[in-house]
């Protein structure tokens, strides 16, 4: 048995998981390009259906392996995990396996908020930081989902403020301002290019400004009908920009048509930000693909982008390469608000 796409089963507490740790299978194969994205718990649901007595009690693992490694930095933890799972995991990456494909350039460009945009902004974080703090101390895990929120306002709050209070919907977004500046330029030279956001609200007034100023664009979200035929609409076409959520298109998608992307909000899950960019850095792909991360500068973005680097290092330690987000912890959450 070989299971494609098996980040699907990441979650051991799934129907998904149940149906398949039930095939009775003399042998099974994992594929994945993301072998865990939030936790190692996810990398133990792997294990167990690829080596079921390699950490056969889920308690257990998160005793000796999760707990101490994520949250305790725990090294001797991680090196005796590392060992015992070497045998079990094979990792290919594209360099190895795609000598011939083109480079992939990548750059962050900070981005000044405007004064109003700047003080409203101020203003939330303010509010936020005590309230959000006081949480925290509370009990972490009992206001995890209020807690979430309030980082989702923020970081709403950085794009356009318009998405949070609809008293602010002309205030602009600076961001928003260089994203079109870029994309007129790249149309006229010829290049297409996908832009991947969390927020469909967002992603909605970049379509409204690309209108405005005649730009096309193709459009996907989770609420897409006829995903199919709009993918086949913008390989097939000549629309220069194609808008994708983050969640819609982080996976199973080749857009090797384009060769410029950018990201407009920094996520503290590398992983996923990593599928989406690699929609166009992909086998089929002839030139060299320019990535761009748009960050708000002193905002809880630069926060995100610090913890999400921090957060990296560990997959890189686990399994050679790629991205990884831990579960956000409490001293998480304190740190994007110092």
């Amino acid at each position: 048995m070989a299971l494609d796409e098996a980040q699907h089963v990441k979650n051991h507490r799934s129907k998904a998981y149940a149906a398949a740790r039930g095939l009775q299978t003399e042998v099974m194969f994992a594929v994945t390009g993301t072998p865990f994205e939030n936790r190692l718990m996810e990398l133990w649901s792997l294990l167990s259906l690829v080596a079921p007595g390699l950490y056969p009690h889920p308690v257990r693992f998160a005793e000796i392996v999760a707990r101490p490694v994520e949250r305790q930095g725990d090294e001797a933890a991680l090196r005796r995990f590392t060992a015992r799972i070497r045998p079990f995991v094979l990792r290919r990456t594209k360099e190895l396996v795609a000598a011939d494909l083109p480079p992939k350039q990548e750059q962050v460009l900070r981005v000044e908020l405007g004064p109003r945009h700047r003080r409203i902004y101020d203003a939330h974080l303010a509010r936020e930081r005590q309230r959000v703090l006081g949480l925290v101390d509370e009990g972490f895990d009992r206001n995890r989902v209020a807690i979430l929120a309030a980082l989702t306002r923020l970081r709403q709050l950085a794009l356009d403020p318009g998405l949070v209070e609809e008293t602010h919907r002309g205030v602009g977004s600076a961001k928003l301002d260089l994203l079109v500046e870029h994309l007129e330029e790249l149309a006229a030279e010829g290049h297409r290019a996908l832009v991947f956001s969390q927020f469909t609200s967002y992603l909605r007034l970049v379509r409204e400004r690309l209108d405005a100023v005649g730009l096309r664009s193709s459009y996907l979200d989770g609420s897409t009908t006829g995903r199919a035929a709009v993918l086949r609409g913008f390989r097939e076409g000549d629309d220069p920009v194609f808008l994708i959520s983050l969640k819609a298109g982080g996976t199973g998608l080749t857009l090797t048509e384009a060769d410029y992307v950018f990201v407009l909000d920094p996520w503290w899950n590398p992983a996923a930000e990593a599928q989406a960019v690699d929609r166009a850095h992909r086998i089929g792909q002839e030139r060299t693909v320019m990535v761009y991360r748009l960050v708000a500068v002193d905002t809880i973005e630069e926060k995100v982008m610090e913890l999400k680097e921090r957060k990296a290092a560990l997959f890189d330690s686990v399994v050679d390469g790629g991205g990884f987000s831990a579960a956000v912890s409490a001293d998480d959450v304190r740190g994007l608000f110092l």
